[in-house]
């Protein structure tokens, strides 16, 4: 009984959905606030994203003509869902709430499956709209998984040399990193840090890599028939993206490092998720134009898969 009642707070409570989705709506609210403050702009206050998610789940649902029903409806909840799941591998410094040996594959396969959500939910939708974006959104899965997977099988392959494989477990990755230091402090392994800062926005699907929802071009693209709650929920989800993705940039890059209290260990995670929403999200939107969808695949798979493959090679030469 008490373990199932430590599962459903980690579930429910840390590091589960409350956690996740208030810290994932405070790096929103940061990104525009920094982002106007860089424009030169007051920009909104830092809780507007719960204002407006709490404001559509207000309105009405708007169903399409000629959508799908359950699967138009279905699609942002196992979206969010999986998301979740997410966060509940992911390590709080030094706290973890469960663990597999696999933790990488299962989260790549969740985020995948996260993306995939919006997909379905727009082809579901029946827009001419939706479906110019989720074509784009598919390339952009293709465009930064191939470089997402070479960052994984090259902190993998450093983490796990000592007992000659691969390993895809944050807490094999987190010892290591406790007994070696922060594997972003290892010279062959910076070049994957800077292409996993540059999958970050891709996947969460950021300004200027957001070609799926591209609002000037497209009217929104995946969510164009998309209103109330369902919205809602999409917004969220991106929102918690946001946590997740730099959380586990941290797990990968920063990991090892823990004060002992859980509490503590938390502040520390949520002020180094917020200095990467700076840097990977904030900075290029207030800097760069948006790519364009042949731009973000040759980009990936040209710059940031060569960053994230040298490393590999380097990790797997033992140099």
């Amino acid at each position: 009984m008490t373990t199932l009642l430590w599962n459903l707070f980690y579930l429910l409570v840390f590091p589960g959905l409350l956690f996740s989705v208030a810290v994932g709506l405070l790096l929103a609210g940061l990104d525009r606030k920094l982002v106007a403050r860089m424009q030169r702009r007051v920009g909104p206050p830092l809780l507007q994203p719960w204002y407006d998610f709490l404001k559509c789940c207000g309105k009405e649902t708007i169903i399409p003509r000629h959508a799908k029903r359950a699967v138009y409806l279905a699609a942002p909840v196992v979206g969010f869902v999986a998301l979740l799941t997410v966060s509940l591998f992911l390590p709080v410094m030094g706290f973890t709430a469960f663990s597999t040996v696999a933790d990488l594959v299962v989260i790549l396969y969740l985020l995948t499956l996260t993306s995939a959500a919006m997909i379905v939910g727009a082809a579901a939708s029946g827009s001419p709209f939706a479906g110019v974006g989720l074509s784009r959104e598919m390339v952009s899965i293709l465009s930064y998984e191939l470089p997402l997977v070479l960052v994984i099988l090259a902190v993998g392959r450093a983490a796990g040399e000592s007992a000659g494989g691969v390993t895809f477990s944050l807490a094999v990755i987190g010892e290591y990193q406790a007994a070696n230091g922060p594997l972003i402090t290892h010279w062959s392994l910076i070049p994957a840090a800077l292409a996993m800062l540059f999958v970050i926005p891709c996947e969460i699907g950021m300004h200027p890599f957001d070609v799926a929802e591209a609002e000037t071009e497209i009217c929104e693209g995946t969510l164009a028939e998309y209103s109330g709650p369902p919205l809602a929920l999409f917004r969220l989800t991106h929102a918690v993206k946001m946590y997740t993705m730099t959380a586990l940039f941290c797990a990968l890059f920063l990991g090892g490092l823990t004060t002992g209290v859980p509490a503590l260990d938390a502040v520390i995670l949520v002020a180094l998720c917020a200095v990467l929403t700076f840097v990977t999200m904030s900075l290029p939107h207030a800097a760069c134009a948006r790519f364009k969808v042949e731009q973000v695949f040759k980009f990936y798979w040209t710059v940031v898969a060569a960053l994230a493959a040298l490393s590999l090679i380097l990790v797997w030469l033992g140099l």
